[in-house]
């Protein structure tokens, strides 16, 4: 992707979001407490698709997780396949 998005945690709302070309791309969470996420939804309008804007707000939301020190619980497909296309990254390296 080739712009910098400007992707913004909303704590009360738990969910990291973003603003393109007038179109919003999100991704929700619940706090399970016991420092646990549950990951449930990434949504990215048609007109968003293809530009990595799921990846970069999955991106954010493991990132943040990892700083809390919070266990994730990846409900939502798309960040269930992230988070094991990163394993296998990782595991390579």
């Amino acid at each position: 992707m080739s712009e910098a998005l400007s992707i913004h945690h909303d704590q009360a709302g738990h969910q990291f979001e973003t603003n393109v070309d007038g179109h919003r791309a999100y991704l929700t969470y619940m706090d399970l407490g016991k420092q646990t996420l549950d990951i449930y939804r990434t949504f990215v309008p048609n007109a968003l698709r293809g530009r990595g804007i799921a990846a970069a707000l999955t991106e954010q939301a493991l990132k943040y997780a990892e700083e809390m020190g919070y266990t994730v619980i990846p409900s939502c497909s798309y960040v269930e396949r992230y988070m094991e296309r990163q394993q296998k990254h990782s595991t390579k390296a």
